[in-house]
């Protein structure tokens, strides 16, 4: 018996026993499993505080006492550093990596709730944070304890702007600050107002400190119980009237900081951002200068940025921020105002920013409009605004909740249905699910709760679009609620599809998280101080704009144009943020060690290089084009032939040998890969592991937990589910190579899909859905895999930035796996998945051939694409992720180590489609033997057959198109590219 026929034997058995399971399960009990995905986890903070202030009262007043964790070593696994090893610590510490962890032992004097801070040194290089979970007497107290961040604090390399060739400033290097900080205990997403409390029993108590991500030291541990904020009244009284005196003398005192330039930040990413205005200080019509700060790049909860102010005498000061704040329409946004590193008094804590259209001048003040006053000392102090959308959790809380909830009935209705609709066919879904008015009359009572509470926290005139999206969402809701009936058929507009409800509320999700602010200047002054104008006149904004316009003609920029005699011409598919720095990386490396001009233009289309090239217009090199643009530009002769360097076997070894497969015509490759898409397993280990699931190795793994995650209402993902319409090679091939399949013929003049090993492959994809019921379509396994609906699934790099920038409260709950595969004769796993993404090429035509060689080795080399990969993520933040394909940088890349193992293993079973004449057809109609299996029951042996005599007729059209075939006789040979073909260049 073969490995297939084994496969299908317990394929078959496992389906038996699916099904009986199924039919013993009645939709009472499936409507009984609406809850137990929230009972699989801790419960949130937010949902156990309460309860624990009702239970417990805060420890006692003014209690504070500290623990170092150095002192008791015989229950830690991590290890500890001497005194003089701890960069000027007062006291041995421990250090904490590699998943290691400490225990301390801790005694207070009573029952009740504390405040938790640490002393942290960092030690790690790179985005990644210090972070640890906490463990409290053996378990964790809330699921936001499985993650507490140690933050750096970065600061700019250098205090003076760059300016790169064009004039225009750059964002300097940033380093992180190498010190010891004090924090205390805040929830990853710091959607919370205050810091956490944690419970305590009177006496002893356990505390677990186990290691989680990057490299740090850690002091000591306190416990305090909540200090309650001064009001301003009180805040004030502390000043005596001879504290104030010097404020009175220096009246007419005016201190100005440029926002762009602040002391240091929580986030290496903040970052100032060039506005051409005159109203904006500094200014110049011709060129871009670093002039303004934040915008969409502070935005995110618990952001906070310092500067520091030199005042010349103690006293009382005003502060006014000169800000604008438009990206949240009608909306405003909120801030914690420090000074020198504590609130000051209790109205600075969720300090309201109004929106404004254009520049104003904000001081800070009461609800009436009269100015605070600050008491600073003489010399330096710190002014910082940290970035607070608590105001909205409990908006945000409700949602997601509530989109759990509407997910539950949509895989209620699935099952309900066989996932199957029929609009010709009645249903009465009362009589299955009787609550089902009760459960919409709730969501809408409680929607709109959450707009009225938004009404209170915004307090605009009109609407903001937060607003009027809610609104929108408890329509659909009535509307939906109407005809309960129909709900089957309008699954689409529930849960499933782009234009869901649950999709409105993870959009709306977002949006509320956000608190964007973009600053240009701080005063610091007293009353009578004269403050610049925000705004410029209109004579002087029609000037400027007439010398920017004047300017404009003259200077240089990153779109395409003519270049020097000399100079290598690249045009780039990226964004300009990534040409910026690629093109300032060129000319202080590349030009300097080599002395070629090298000038970089952003590509704003890819098709604009088949035009270009038709008119003799073409660059030499091209980066960042999509995979199979160089054999569809070698096959007419316009790409040049790599293999003819003589170094070139040297380089091909940077790479996974089956991403040359796309790229290669006739055994010889026209381009070079230069990033690399990777498929791999996500699970929630929280989910599996509370679902007693193991994690998949085969495909008849994945087959055996089906049955235990639908009956707790979940499901396993693959990426064909996430498109609607074409099924790409890169989801299709995985299963047909999985087999032992092949999709074209030997010769390459036909195709290979009707085979029994490419035939077993492809039922297996059918059989997924037919069979064994995973869904059809999911638009979004983010979202569905961060609320826990699908725990588990196949997918890329995309989801895998996603949920490492954007998903902050699962941040230590989830894992990486090998993608499943199918057993061998020899006991190995064929895992044999596509990964390729772009890649990059030179030009036949190009006069400067053996320059843009040396250009491409330099730029693909491990070291460059480590420095790029370092520099892009520190200026824009941790979702400007580079996967480049150097297995030797990857491996260097400050990723999280076991999730780069994964994919590097992974990447060695990378067997990307070669492209052949006609391929697309091949591509298409493979796709709908899919389509006509799994929506109308077609037989897949018939299927493919027709498809084949389809696909068959196009690849002849082409191979003679191009000279491979003549009066249906093979004239010349085409060979289909092979991973061994690939590994012999290293021979």
């Amino acid at each position: 018996m073969t490995c297939h026929q084994r496969f299908y034997v317990l394929n078959l058995l496992s389906t038996f026993l699916l099904l009986l399971m199924i039919s013993t399960q009645t939709l009472i009990r499936v409507s009984a499993q609406t809850n137990e995905v929230a009972t699989l986890v801790e419960p949130s903070y937010a949902e156990i505080i309460d309860q624990w202030q009702a239970e417990f009262k805060l420890g006692p007043l003014d209690f504070q006492e500290s623990f170092f964790l150095a002192d008791q070593t015989p229950a830690s696994t991590a290890d500890v550093w001497e005194k003089q090893d701890a960069f000027g610590y007062e006291h041995a510490v421990v250090h904490l990596a590699d998943g290691k962890q400490t225990t301390l032992q801790i005694e207070v004097p009573a029952t009740g709730l504390y405040q938790l801070s640490f002393d942290y040194y960092r030690l790690n290089e790179g985005l990644i944070e210090p972070e640890f979970a906490l463990k409290v007497n053996g378990e964790y107290p809330y699921y936001e304890s499985r993650r507490v961040i140690a933050k750096s604090l970065w600061t700019n390399a250098t205090d003076d702007f760059p300016v790169n060739n064009y004039g225009n400033e750059m964002i300097p290097a940033q380093v992180a600050l190498n010190q010891w900080n004090t924090r205390l205990m805040y929830d990853p997403n710091f959607e919370q107002a205050n810091p956490l409390l944690i419970p305590l029993n009177a006496g002893e108590n356990t505390l677990e400190i186990i290691h989680q991500s990057g490299e740090f030291l850690m002091g000591q541990i306190s416990l305090q119980t909540p200090v309650e904020l001064l009001d301003y009244s009180e805040y004030l009284a502390q000043f005596t009237s001879t504290n104030a005196t010097n404020a009175t003398n220096q009246a007419e005192t005016l201190l100005t900081v440029e926002a762009e330039k602040p002391a240091f930040k929580s986030d290496s990413y903040i970052r100032p951002i060039a506005q051409k205005n005159i109203a904006v200080h500094p200014y110049d019509p011709a060129s871009n200068l670093l002039n303004t700060f934040g915008g969409d790049s502070w935005q995110r909860g618990g952001q906070r940025v310092t500067w520091e102010i030199e005042v010349p005498e103690a006293g009382l000061y005003q502060i006014t921020l000169k800000s604008i704040q438009r990206n949240k329409q009608k909306a405003p946004v909120f801030r914690n105002i420090y000074l020198n590193g504590a609130i000051p008094f209790a109205q600075m804590q969720h300090y309201r920013i109004n929106p404004s259209d254009q520049w104003e001048n904000q001081t800070l003040t009461d609800s009436q409009g009269v100015p605070y006053e600050f008491y600073l000392e003489a010399g330096t102090n710190q002014l910082s605004l940290e970035v607070d959308v608590s105001p909205m959790t409990p908006v945000i809380g409700s949602l997601t909740q509530m989109m759990q909830e509407i997910n539950q009935l949509g895989l209620e209705l699935s099952q309900l249905t066989g996932n199957r609709v029929d609009a010709n066919r009645d249903w009465q879904i009362m009589d299955y699910m009787p609550d089902l008015i009760e459960r919409f009359d709730g969501w809408i009572v409680q929607l709109e709760a959450d707009y009225t509470l938004l009404d209170d926290v915004y307090n605009q005139a009109a609407a903001s679009p937060d607003q009027v999206t809610l609104q929108v969402i408890i329509n659909r809701l009535r509307t939906l609620k109407e005809d309960p009936n129909d709900l089957p058929n309008k699954l689409g507009e529930l849960s499933q599809g782009t234009g869901s409800i649950t999709q409105a509320m993870g959009n709306l999700i977002v949006e509320l998280q956000k608190g964007p602010l973009l600053l240009d200047q701080i005063f610091v002054h007293q009353a009578q101080a004269d403050l610049p104008a925000a705004t410029a006149s209109w004579t002087d904004t029609l000037t400027s704009k007439a010398q920017e316009f004047y300017y404009s003609f003259a200077q240089p920029s990153l779109d395409i144009s003519d270049v020097e005699e000399g100079t290598i011409e690249v045009w780039v598919g990226r964004s300009q943020p990534y040409v910026e720095i690629m093109q300032a990386m060129v000319d202080r490396e590349f030009t300097q060690q080599t002395g070629i001009d090298v000038k970089l233009s952003v590509m704003p289309n890819e098709s604009k290089i088949i035009l270009a090239n038709s008119a003799n217009q073409q660059p030499d090199v091209a980066l960042g084009v999509s995979v199979g643009q160089p054999f569809e530009l070698a096959i007419r002769n316009a790409a040049l032939n790599l293999s003819q360097f003589e170094d070139f076997d040297e380089v091909s070894q940077r790479f996974s040998p089956g991403a040359f497969l796309p790229l290669m015509l006739d055994d010889q490759a026209y381009g070079l890969p230069e990033t690399q898409d990777f498929y791999v397993l996500f699970y929630r280990e929280d989910i599996m592991e509370q679902l007693g699931l193991p994690i998949p190795n085969t495909w008849q793994d994945v087959i055996n937990i089906l049955p235990e995650l639908q009956r707790a209402g979940m499901n396993f993902y693959i990426p064909l589910s996430s498109t609607a319409g074409m099924k790409p090679f890169m989801f299709t091939a995985p299963f047909i190579y999985q087999f032992g399949g092949e999709i074209y013929a030997e010769d390459g003049m036909s195709t290979a899909i009707g085979s029994e090993a490419s035939l077993a492959g492809i039922k297996f994809m059918t059989d997924l859905y037919t069979l064994y019921s995973i869904p059809l379509q999911v638009p979004n396994f983010y979202n569905s895999f961060r609320y826990g609906e699908l725990p588990i699934g196949i997918s890329n790099f995309q989801t895998y930035v996603q949920l490492t920038s954007a998903a902050p409260e699962i941040r230590n709950s989830w894992k990486l796996a090998l993608y499943p595969g199918i057993p061998q004769e020899d006991g190995a796993v064929n895992r044999e998945t596509t990964g390729s993404a772009q890649t990059a090429m030179i030009f036949n035509k190009s006069e400067h051939q053996d320059e843009s060689w040396a250009f491409l080795k330099w730029w693909t080399s491990a070291d460059v694409q480590i420095a790029f990969a370092s520099e892009i993520q520190t200026a824009y933040g941790p979702e400007f992720m580079w996967h480049t394909a150097n297995l030797e940088a990857f491996s260097q890349l400050p990723w999280p180590e076991e999730d780069k193992a994964i994919i590097l293993e992974q990447w060695e079973q990378l067997r990307e489609v070669p492209k052949i004449p006609g391929s697309y057809m091949i591509e298409r109609e493979i796709s709908n033997v899919w389509s006509d299996v799994v929506f109308y029951g077609s037989n897949l042996r018939a299927t493919v057959d027709r498809s084949s005599v389809y696909a068959d007729r196009e690849v002849r059209k082409k191979m003679t198109e191009f000279g491979y075939l003549e009066n249906e006789q093979v004239v010349k040979p085409y060979r289909i590219p092979t991973v061994e073909t690939v590994e012999s260049w290293g021979d």
